[in-house]
């Protein structure tokens, strides 16, 4: 196999590895993997960037990532944490936010890289269950640095919102 086609092949091996603190986003879903390459003498190359500098998730990421392509056959696999640029929530994918909402977490809504014109506000998150915007922020922390705790005042049910950054 070439080079650009073992690259090809590992990238969709590795995106298909899930969060572990999210199980239902796959690390492709949040644009946490962001580059695989392969050369010549069968080398795989992952990198792959924290939503958070210091993320507890990345050492269970790595080793997942490891253990998936090593078991299709990638015997040589490296897995780098690349921490510039800094990891955004614009490289989540709309799928990985569709799904973040059906899980029961608010996704972030906007964009964080703001390159010209106005920054946009985000003056409501809407409950993921009951889609109310009547919400309000309890903690800037939920139950990952990521995520801030919020409670909906019509539905009175507490969740997760996934922090723009």
């Amino acid at each position: 196999m070439t080079a650009p086609l073992r690259a090809t092949r590992a990238r969709q091996i590795a995106a298909r590895v899930a969060d572990p603190e999210i199980p239902v986003l796959t690390i492709e879903d949040l644009g946490v993997l962001r580059d695989v390459r392969a050369d010549e003498t069968g080398r795989v190359v992952v990198d792959i960037t924290p939503t958070y500098s210091g993320c507890p998730a990345m050492d269970a990421i790595r080793d997942d990532i490891l253990l998936a392509l090593t078991a299709e056959g990638f015997d040589d696999v490296e897995v780098r944490l690349v921490l510039s640029p800094a990891w955004t929530t614009d490289w989540m994918s709309e799928d990985g936010k569709r799904k973040l909402t059906e899980f029961g977490i608010a996704p972030p809504s906007g964009r964080a890289a703001h390159t010209q014109g106005p920054i946009k506000l985000t003056l409501a998150v809407k409950c993921p269950r009951c889609g109310s915007l009547n919400t309000r922020e309890i903690s800037r922390f939920g139950s990952t640095s990521c995520k801030a705790l919020y409670e909906c005042r019509a539905c009175l049910e507490p969740f997760d919102h996934f922090k723009v950054i």
